[in-house]
This record gives structure tokens, sequence and C-alpha cells, in this order.
């Protein structure tokens, strides 16, 4: 009973006496171990009131991942702190150390530095929709050493998600281009529709129904579209360009080409693309002098057609006397 009253009273110095560990070293533990303690508790408690204040899912991960970095900076600067004291005498060893790992890991401190430099110059964030080297997918998360994508594209046809997810390490920034698709969820690209239609259509008419189409699908974005543009020209040199919908002739082998040209969101050409496409199949079956040109190949016989001038042998009949022939 005496024994539990004692480490009841003062559990460290009893912990002393159990393992001969110094009543000091106890006191700077138990110390670190509260400090850490505190710091995370602080964290966890600043990320439940901001999921209690927002339902916004890019709030919140700016939030936990800043939170995240800052409570692992205390961290290290806390137990750091002792570590380092004793090593002011072996500089010299320290800096040969740091020269060997530098060579070693020179991997990593490339991703450390592509971190960096991601945080400040943002040639890209999370939320995003690029493409880096092969790779192209909604950014997800982005760490010290790598970032990681919802995949898009591949086998998935008009840059829907895939299912995957890649991990590209940060140092990847340095050496590969980055295309950017998207700022955010709300932000504009070109797409295109190509319609062929046969030499004997009436291809003004099916460029007019086109336009109709086109200005009824995409006519509301070219305004948005252009005050987002505004704001990339305060960064970059912007072309001025006329972002209303439009449609372009074009002569193929097989056809006369027409292509409607329109802003679409990003994330979203897929379903513009069925859209404008679904409208264009509805209204070419209620023309009859429209039709879809399509790879076919066609017999031609000379002698059976019968053409003039061209020195084909027209069909002749034994029993006729006022039948013709011609020399091929």
């Amino acid at each position: 009973m005496e024994k539990f009253e004692v480490i009841l009273q003062n559990p460290v110095v009893w912990l002393s006496k159990a393992t001969g560990i110094s009543v000091g070293l106890y006191s700077l533990l138990l110390a670190y171990v509260t400090g850490i303690t505190f710091i995370w508790s602080l964290r966890w408690l600043i990320l439940k009131l901001v999921w209690r204040q927002t339902e916004n899912l890019q709030v919140r991960y700016k939030w936990q991942k800043i939170s995240g970095y800052a409570a692992f900076v205390l961290t290290v600067l806390l137990v750091g702190r002792v570590w380092f004291e004793g090593f002011h005498s072996a500089a010299t060893y320290l800096g040969l150390l740091s020269a060997g790992l530098a060579i070693a890991l020179k991997d990593p401190l490339v991703n450390l530095v592509g971190w960096m430099f991601i945080i400040w110059r943002r040639p890209f964030a999370v939320g995003d929709r690029i493409q880096i080297g092969i790779h192209a997918g909604d950014v997800m998360d982005l760490t010290v050493f790598r970032f990681t994508l919802a995949e898009i594209g591949n086998w998935v046809h008009a840059d829907q998600i895939t299912g995957r997810i890649v991990h590209i390490p940060n140092g990847k920034v340095f050496v590969e281009p980055v295309a950017i698709y998207s700022r955010g969820l709300h932000d504009f690209i070109w797409n295109e529709v190509a319609v062929l239609v046969t030499f004997e259509s009436n291809w003004k008419r099916a460029k007019d129904i086109l336009d109709e189409i086109a200005v009824t699908h995409a006519g509301h974005l070219a305004e948005p579209a252009e005050s987002k543009l505004k704001e990339y020209a305060r960064d970059f040199l912007i072309v001025p360009v006329d972002l209303a919908p439009r449609v372009f002739t074009t002569v193929e082998a097989s056809g006369i080409l027409l292509t409607v040209r329109h802003v679409c969101q990003s994330r979203h050409r897929r379903e513009s693309t069925q859209e404008i496409w679904e409208d264009v199949l509805d209204r070419f079956a209620e023309c009859d002098d429209i039709d879809f040109a399509y790879p076919t190949s066609r017999s031609y016989n000379n002698v059976t057609e019968g053409k003039r001038g061209i020195g084909a042998i027209r069909p002749t009949c034994a029993h006729d006397p006022n039948t013709e022939r011609t020399n091929v």
C-alpha cells in the first residue's frame, strides 16, 4: 500500500529509482510528451471547428494541410532543440555527413525543392486538372515528396476519370512540361465537334443548323469564359480571341467537313459533345437534302452505264443493223 502511495505522489521519482535513469531526463521526456500532445490536440480542435464552419472541400483540405505542416514543424523544433545542443563541436563532421547525404538522397531532395517550387510559384494547385508528361488528371493531394492525380483519359475517352490514382514525384515539374486544363472547378477549354456530310448534301443548310445548335449549347458560356480570360491576362500575355461558337467549313476526300468550335467547361467536355451530337442527329433526320458522309466503295462500269465521250463500248444487238460499235 505504501508503495502505491509513493507512485501516486511522485511517479517520476519512482521511475528514476526503478530504472536507474535520472529524474531530469524523465522530467524532460514528460515535458516533450506533454508539448507534442498539446500541439496535435490543438490541430485536431482547429480541424473540428473548420469542419463545422464550412463544407467546402478545398477549404477543408487547405486547413488540414496547413495545420499538419505547422504541427510537424513545431514538433521538430521542440524535440530538435535539445538534440542539437551537443553538436556544436561537431560542425565539420556534420558538414561532411550532410554532403554525403545530399549525394545519396538526391531524388528526395529534388522532390523537396519541387514541393517548395509548387507552393511558391503555384504552377498548379490541388483541384486543378493538369497533364504532366504522359499523365493527366485532377490534382487530389500535394505532399512534400509527391503529388497525386485522379487519372483521366488513357483508355477512357473524352477526359473522363479512369478510377486509377497516379503518384508523381514533385521533381517532375523541373523536367516535364505541365499543361493546365483548368484552375479550380469552373474553367473553360475549347472543344470541337466535326460533322462530315456528303458532297451532294445542302451543306449551307447543314452549316446554318450547326450554327443554331452551337449557339444554343455554348453561346451562354462566352461571357464567363471571357471574364476568366481577363483574369489570366494579369499574369500572362493573352492574345484577344472571339469566344463565340463558330462553324468552319473544310473539303475532305469523302465529303464536306463542318467543324463546330465552341467553349465548354473543362470537366464537361464529353457531356457537351453528346448534347450537340444528339441535336445534330435529330435536326438532320428532318432534312431530306442532308446526308452524313462515311467511307464507301463504288463500282463503275463504262460499258453498262454507257457514258458518252469516254471511249466506252456501248451494248450492241445482233439483230439490230443500226447499232454502232466504238473502239475502246
